[in-house]
């Protein structure tokens, strides 16, 4: 995906470091709800005219501090004995960090940020592990995928790795380890061939353990496998986004062939993830070659058909549902290149999903931001150049009055986005060597 990488910027406001301690006898539910409500009250300002000149700016500065005390709190909480309370801090954490860019705040306070979510992957329970990848993920995007987000890390990913490879640690930690290391490598080190490729093959040795054996027969799945693979087949297909052209094509023919039988799977999550998978990896194989053509194109149609109207009763209801309408739209592509394009809407601004290489970033992003994506796609500057919005739009009566037209905004963002894809494209190539 084009993305030019960004410098540094200044530090922001000075502050402490390390916060203040949260006072005794404040709940963990009360300081989460204290700190939402700030971003509420702080947001509402921004539209609410007072009669005192000047009194509006004042009012959001002292939210905006407030909440800010609120975050040094949870902060200062991730070093806290009780797991309960770290826990608490997290979750405080992974919704501020989702609802709200918060650059300037986080860029002084990454170090001791990073070295407590380090602690947590290293010495907490499944369920923290879990936590802290998760907002580790949501720390590289609040970073802006820049320097900081870079050293960040090459910090942590060694630790994401051990538990990523380690059989014995929980589901939910490996699978939550899975999307951040596809997301903050996406974010911060796409650009690095070597990072690329390592966090590449760690996935794929993930999900791989789902392909046929010689036999061509699919393994038993263990309980929660399907939920880690689906997880690692993401991921890695977030990364397969920015892969150089000559990388692209090993990966096409050793994966497709292998896919196609892993839509035989029995869960239905699976068996969508792989869908979505193939659709983009022939996507991704008609831009660098026009005649490339799908093996065994014939029976992957038939397989899509059938999963297209599949009416098994023994599945639930939603996820039929579900299963259809997914594989409807991957067989429309795979027959007719046909794409069935989505808007989102955010502010007075839409971004336009057009193909199955923008979906897949969209719902990555999606999938960490959850809610906040909206706004992160109205003020985050990494997304916004991600997805070739330019930067942060400031708005006045006179401005809304001469929007353009719906239509020039989405020839506009297509064009962006192609023009930076091939620029990208020309930049993977020169890198090759590496991969």
């Amino acid at each position: 995906m084009p993305r030019s990488k960004k410098g540094k910027r200044g530090s922001g406001k000075p502050g402490a470091k390390n916060g203040v301690k949260a006072e005794s006898g404040a709940s963990d539910d009360e300081l989460t709800s204290d700190i939402l409500s700030h971003y509420s009250s702080a947001s509402e300002t921004t539209s609410v005219l007072d009669d005192g000149p000047g009194s509006e700016q004042v009012d959001e500065q002292t939210a905006q501090e407030e909440t800010e005390d609120k975050l040094k709190q949870c902060i200062d909480n991730l070093m806290d004995k009780s797991a309960k309370t770290r826990l608490a801090a997290l979750e405080s954490l992974r919704q501020a960090f989702s609802s709200r860019v918060l650059y300037d705040f986080l860029t002084e306070r990454r170090l001791t940020v990073s070295d407590c979510l380090e602690r947590s992957l290293k010495k907490g329970s499944g369920e923290e592990q879990a936590a802290a990848a998760t907002v580790f993920a949501l720390l590289c995007i609040q970073l802006e995928g820049r320097d900081e987000a870079e050293e960040g890390f090459k910090m942590l990913r060694p630790i994401l790795t051990t538990i990523l490879s380690d059989s014995t640690a929980s589901i939910a930690a490996r699978q939550s380890c899975a999307r951040a290391l596809g997301m903050c490598c996406y974010v911060s080190a796409a650009d690095d061939g070597e990072d690329l490729i390592k966090s590449m093959a760690l996935l794929e040795s993930v999900f791989m353990s789902s392909y046929p054996n010689r036999e061509g027969t699919l393994p038993t799945p263990k309980p929660g496998s399907p939920v880690l693979h689906s997880a690692a087949l993401q991921a890695w297909s977030l990364l397969v986004t920015v892969c150089p052209a000559s990388r692209l094509r090993v990966l096409l023919g050793i994966h497709l062939p292998k896919l196609q039988v892993c839509l035989q799977s029995n869960d239905v999550n699976y068996r969508i993830a792989v869908g979505e998978t193939i659709a983009l990896l022939v996507e991704l194989g008609r831009e660098i070659d026009e005649e490339f053509e799908v093996e065994d194109g014939e029976g992957l149609c038939e397989c899509l058909k059938s999963l297209a109207t599949d009416g098994n009763k023994h599945r639930a209801k939603n996820d039929r549902r579900k299963q259809r309408s997914i594989f409807r739209e991957v067989l429309h592509y795979i027959e007719n290149e046909d794409f069935t394009e989505e808007k989102i809407r955010f502010g007075v601004e839409s971004v336009y999903i057009d193909g199955w290489l923008r979906r897949r970033i969209y719902y990555a992003f999606k999938e960490i931001l959850e809610s906040g994506v909206r706004h992160h796609l109205q003020f985050n500057p990494l997304l916004r150049d991600i997805f070739g919005l330019g930067a942060p739009l400031i708005l006045d009566a006179a401005v809304k009055g001469n929007k353009i037209s719906r239509f020039e905004k989405h020839l506009f963002n297509s064009a962006a986005f192609k023009a930076r894809t091939k620029q990208r494209n020309k930049v993977r190539d020169k890198r090759a060597d590496v991969m």
